[in-house]
């Protein structure tokens, strides 16, 4: 039982990813589909943040400092800290021997974009339910099929 506490943020996504399917799957309503959708969605977003999480890791911010780490020629040492010229300052990044630990800010970028995608695939559909029920005055899945049979795509009876 103490595991399951530990990973608690595991067991969050996977019951968020496992409710938002069932609902998609479940309801023959097209709000309710949508609504499965976007959950199902948080829980990508919240298992890409919880796997990119490192443990003591710092942001990865440069600091401004006086030249450092470069030999009598002007080559900056391996083992130390590297320089760097940017804008109006030089800055530092820590070499392969830096006890300093960062973390890693690509999986946070892209969910960011991965959310800015998700509002808009929802606006999208939502805007297609606002129009499949101008013209089929309905948005339960069993009765536009039904609709459907009945007329064919060019409108006429059978």
């Amino acid at each position: 039982m103490s595991e399951i506490f530990s990973q608690y943020n595991y067991v969050v996504v996977i019951v968020l990813m496992m409710t938002g399917l069932y609902i998609v799957f479940a309801s023959r309503n097209l709000i309710k589909k949508l609504a499965g959708l976007s959950v199902f969605q948080t829980s990508v977003f919240l298992l890409y943040i919880t796997i990119a999480k490192v443990t003591g890791g710092q942001p990865p911010i440069l600091v401004e400092d006086k030249p450092y780490g470069a030999d009598k020629d002007g080559h900056a040492l391996l083992d130390g800290p590297i320089q760097v010229a940017a804008g109006d300052g030089a800055f530092l990044l820590p070499g392969p021997g830096s006890d300093v630990l960062y973390s890693n800010p690509l999986p946070h970028v892209l969910i960011l974009t991965a959310i800015v995608v998700g509002v808009a695939t929802l606006s999208i559909g939502l805007a297609l339910t606002v129009r499949i029920r101008e013209v089929y005055h309905s948005i339960e899945e069993d009765e536009i099929q039904a609709m459907d049979f009945v007329y064919n795509l060019e409108g006429t009876a059978d």
